[in-house]
């Protein structure tokens, strides 16, 4: 585990990183997550995710993310589980006039009783993203979500902020 944090802290010394607006959740087999997340800063967004774990080993997620400049996006991805705290990420993101592919990480870590922390690096050849956060326990299946996350677009400014929201597990 701490290899795989020392190699996603150099890839943010680096800005080699790239995240995720959906937050990183564990679920069991059978089961869905239905979340927003409202982010702040240069990125003002809302988004919606749902995700259902299909098998141990895979979760099938839907994200829209509604930029307050204009503009959404439409991701469908999947995760596959490398090991207890290693995801690979697989997806697309539509933008209603381009539809790009992208690839990333996603690794996971307990912090404290009832916190989680994980990060995500998502990307391609246009775009970057890097998303580091924690999720809190509030109830069995309810979980509460901070996160720093950066939008780093080949062509335009980066978009770096803050966010929350909130998950529910059913």
């Amino acid at each position: 585990m701490k290899k795989i944090i020392i190699g996603l802290a150099a890839l943010l010394s680096a800005n080699l990183a790239t995240g995720f607006a959906a937050p990183i959740n564990d679920l069991h087999q059978g089961q869905t997550a239905v979340g927003v997340v409202m982010n702040s800063g240069d990125n003002d967004s809302d988004t919606f995710y749902l995700e259902h774990k299909l098998s141990n080993n895979f979760t099938l997620g839907l994200q829209n993310s509604d930029f307050d400049y204009g503009g959404d996006a439409d991701d469908i991805y999947g995760q596959f589980n490398l090991n207890n705290n290693l995801r690979a990420i697989v997806g697309n993101r539509d933008y209603g006039y381009d539809s790009k592919f992208y690839m990333g990480l996603a690794a996971t870590t307990p912090l404290a009783p009832a916190w989680d922390g994980y990060a995500s690096l998502i990307g391609n050849s246009d775009f970057k993203e890097l998303q580091v956060g924690a999720n809190y326990q509030l109830a069995r299946n309810v979980d509460f979500n901070l996160n720093y996350r950066s939008n780093m677009p080949d062509q335009g400014s980066n978009n770096n902020g803050l966010g929350f929201g909130a998950t529910l597990k059913l």
